[in-house]
């Protein structure tokens, strides 16, 4: 492709608003245009890289028995309503009513789609296993879109459905499916960490995310450096000790702790650590209150709370909490009085522990020796607890480190969540009916192009993998003599011209080696009166920087050989 017909414009400085080094250099390189928030449009070297991911994607989806399909973007309300999300997702799914006033949405996830055209051509297990997979087009409508390509409202997305008879064999098919992706991140040039994640409005119970490490990435990520374990901080898990006191229970005796509301002020106040206090934290769950109880020397994970008691839940405010009947600031299990329907919910690091200072539910007293099991229970248990670094990791015991990461592909075991929901149903070897179990698994597309920008740059521009790249040779004349030109315009024809980004614009050479490192080819081909004049071409490897001069003969082949390392 001749730079003087390509359809681009680079940049020397673009608003504040790009704070990573991908937003940046997709502004700065020409990649992308933003016409809304979260809305961009894509000029032909990026598209070039999205069709290479693509190319990739394919390969090993195919390799593990993926049949390519497309679903339709546009579907109608009663599928959603059939799974249960068109009423359970907030308003980023994007609803509308077509000129018959057909209520629609716009897909911002395909299981629904997906599930209607298989429950409609498959009834026996002898059609099944079934794997399934697109490239398709996706609308979220964020809140908050951010980092250019990072996070949009419309997006590329791969995504891919299975459908067993048994969870053997979902487990076989989840475990291919995290090979392939492993196999797609590697040939892009993406160092990706596997970690546990939760399922979110998908459902199932088992899910994985594929992250870069990034410090401009928007998850939280808990790792181990001693054993490897790794999830996001949503779900992640650490040991939490005995916490402090003495062992045996001892009385109950009520104490007055004037002015501390706060756990610090608390411990303060009564020369004991946070361990040995017990925390409460208020949130709703439709009409009920849930009285969360932890140790005070930790924190509440919202999405662990909610996986744990099945319902969405919102935090509340002081007012509401005391409107509620609640103390604010000295409420606790122990004779606990509502106005409101309450659940009580109990961390596990409270339900180990004797001897906590908990509220007493009236102001400025709290209560000590207060012991799960004796002086209260509660209606569910479990671990709803943030790991943080520091924290012990709960495999091996090695103080747990925290990463930023972004979010490049998902899987997701998802059961018969939806098979059940829309009767998608099949027919075993005795001719009983069994709701299909199901998989799920996505790629970011629009992301992963950023993605890879985030880890392949340096402060001159892009440094594309050869695998993705839009072009593997960017050529170059420097000067304007015609040796030179002709010189160029020959080796474009020998290299082929869909492999070499040629820039034949009447320029100074400075600026073709300013926007050659931007664009960032893997390979530079310099040609000049003083390369020629040393036998051949100069040739420079973008990631490196190594340079050497190749004679015309060889070119091609130094090329190829190059784009192989």
């Amino acid at each position: 492709m001749r730079m003087t017909q390509l359809l681009f414009r680079t940049l020397k400085e673009i608003g504040g608003e790009a704070e990573l080094p991908s937003h940046q250099l997709t502004v700065r390189a020409g990649l992308a245009r933003r016409i809304a928030a979260g809305i961009y449009s894509l000029t032909p070297l990026a598209y070039r890289v999205i069709k290479r991911i693509e190319a990739i994607i394919r390969e090993e989806m195919d390799r593990v028995g993926g049949q390519e399909i497309l679903l339709p973007v546009v579907a109608p309300a009663e599928l959603w309503q059939e799974s249960g999300r068109y009423e359970a997702i907030d308003t980023s799914l994007a609803r509308w009513k077509d000129r018959t006033g057909h209520a629609m949405v716009l897909a911002m996830t395909h299981e629904e789609a997906v599930t209607d055209l298989v429950r409609s051509l498959v009834d026996s297990y002898r059609q099944l296993p079934l794997l399934v997979y697109q490239m398709q087009t996706k609308f979220r409508d964020e809140a908050r879109p951010r980092a250019g390509l990072i996070r949009l409202r419309e997006f590329l997305m791969k995504d891919a459905y299975s459908f067993h008879t048994s969870q053997a064999d979902l487990d076989r098919c989840y475990d291919q499916i995290v090979e392939a992706y492993r196999a797609i991140f590697r040939r892009a040039g993406l160092p990706i960490l596997v970690v546990e994640s939760d399922s979110g409005m998908m459902g199932g119970r088992t899910a994985h995310e594929f992250m870069l490490l990034a410090d401009g990435g928007e998850d939280t990520l808990i790792v181990c450096p001693g054993c490897g374990y790794a999830a996001n901080q949503e779900v992640a898990v650490a040991a939490k000790g005995a916490g402090a006191g003495a062992v045996a229970p001892q009385a109950l005796q009520e104490v007055h702790t004037p002015g501390t509301t706060s756990i610090a002020a608390l411990a303060e106040f009564l020369s004991i650590p946070e361990t040995q206090t017990l925390k409460a934290v208020f949130y709703a769950a439709g009409d009920d209150l849930v009285v969360v109880g932890i140790r005070g020397d930790l924190e509440v994970s919202e999405v662990k709370l909610r996986n744990l008691i099945g319902a969405e839940i919102r935090s509340i405010s002081a007012e509401e909490a005391a409107d509620a009947g609640l103390t604010v600031g000295y409420c606790g299990p122990v004779g606990l009085t509502t106005r409101r329907p309450v659940r009580i919910v109990m961390d596990d690091s409270v339900v180990g522990a004797v001897n906590l200072v908990a509220g007493a539910n009236r102001p400025g007293y709290h209560l000590t020796g207060v012991t799960y099991g004796r002086d209260f229970t509660a209606e569910i248990t479990g671990d709803i607890a943030v790991a943080a670094p520091g924290h012990a990791c709960a495999h091996c015991g090695t103080p747990l480190a925290a990463r930023r990461g972004i979010e490049v592909g998902n899987t997701f075991k998802l059961g018969t969540k939806y098979s059940a929901a829309m009767n998608a149903r099949y027919r075993d070897e005795s001719g009983v009916d069994h709701p299909m179990i199901m998989g799920c698994y996505g790629i970011g597309i629009t992301r992963m192009l950023a993605s890879v920008i985030e880890e392949h740059h340096d402060a001159d521009g892009i440094k594309w993998p050869a695998a993705i790249a839009p072009y593997p040779v960017h050529m170059l004349v420097a000067g304007k003599d015609e040796e030179s030109r002709q010189t160029a315009d020959a080796l474009y024809a020998l290299l082929g011209t869909d492999q070499v980004l040629y820039d034949d614009r009447d320029l100074s050479a400075g600026v073709k080696f300013k926007d050659a490192d931007l664009l960032g080819m893997p390979l530079r081909i310099t040609v000049s009166q003083r390369s020629l004049k040393s036998g051949g071409v100069e040739m420079r490897v973008r990631a490196t920087g190594d340079t050497q001069v190749v004679p015309l003969d060889q070119v091609a082949a130094v090329v190829q050989q190059a784009l192989k390392m």
